[in-house]
């Protein structure tokens, strides 16, 4: 499993470690990983990923997950998150569809 947001695509970073007495040495900066449950409210499921800290606030932030798949760019999406998204526009599309039906008759 590599270590790497599913919503954000935010990876592993390497840099250095500097000493007092400018001795540097090779790091890596590991991303703030958790593995959460998140609920989406337009397929009325709960969906299970690994993300960072981050990418949970911003899709508070934005309002749900259903929001942030639909507003995110998807080359940083997983491919379990990509189809997630494909399934939640789906089913907007398809809810959105039905209530034109309702308002036509």
């Amino acid at each position: 499993m590599t270590r790497r947001c599913e919503l954000t695509g935010k990876s592993v970073m390497t840099g250095n470690n500097v000493s007092h007495a400018k001795n540097r040495n090779r790091r890596r900066f590991l991303p703030n990983l958790n593995q959460v449950t998140l609920l989406s409210e337009i397929l009325s499921q709960k969906v299970y990923l690994r993300v960072s800290a981050n990418a949970l606030r911003s899709v508070e932030h934005r309002g749900g997950l259903d929001e942030f798949l639909i507003k995110e760019s998807s080359e940083n999406l997983s491919q379990k998150a990509l189809e997630i998204k494909k399934r939640v526009i789906k089913a907007k599309l398809q809810a959105a569809a039905e209530q034109v039906q309702v308002l036509a008759q």
